[in-house]
This record gives structure tokens, C-alpha cells and sequence, in this order.
């Protein structure tokens, strides 16, 4: 993969594979595959190390 490149921070797939969603945290862009997004929003401390301070984010309130 070319470094310059987005690439989704949970997979690591790029454009050429895969749609990707641009987001902001801590003042640094991102970027995630609609694959992953589930895993930002439900359980984003298994983005630890790929995304800084993920086990303090607190996941969706479930209201099922």
C-alpha cells in the first residue's frame, strides 16, 4: 500500500478496496471503512494502539 494513501485505521484496507469515511478526533483525521464503522461506534477500545485514547471513548448506549 502506498503510505500516502488513507487506509482504514481498523482494517487497514484502502480506497481501492473499500469506501472510506473521513473522520476528526483530536484535532487528526482518520479514516474508517463502513466495515469497521460498527466497531468505532460499539466497541471502540478494540481500536487501541490505531487510535489514540480508544479505550476511553465510551461506546453506544444500547436501547434495544
Amino acid at each position: 500500500m502506498n503510505s500516502n494513501m488513507p487506509t482504514c485505521l481498523a482494517c487497514g484496507r484502502d480506497a481501492n478496496a473499500t469506501p472510506l469515511i473521513a473522520l476528526r478526533y483530536q484535532d487528526r483525521g482518520y479514516w474508517i471503512c463502513p466495515a469497521d464503522l460498527p466497531v468505532l461506534i460499539h466497541d471502540p477500545a478494540r481500536l487501541m494502539g490505531r487510535l489514540p485514547d480508544a479505550d476511553r471513548l465510551r461506546p453506544a448506549d444500547h436501547r434495544d
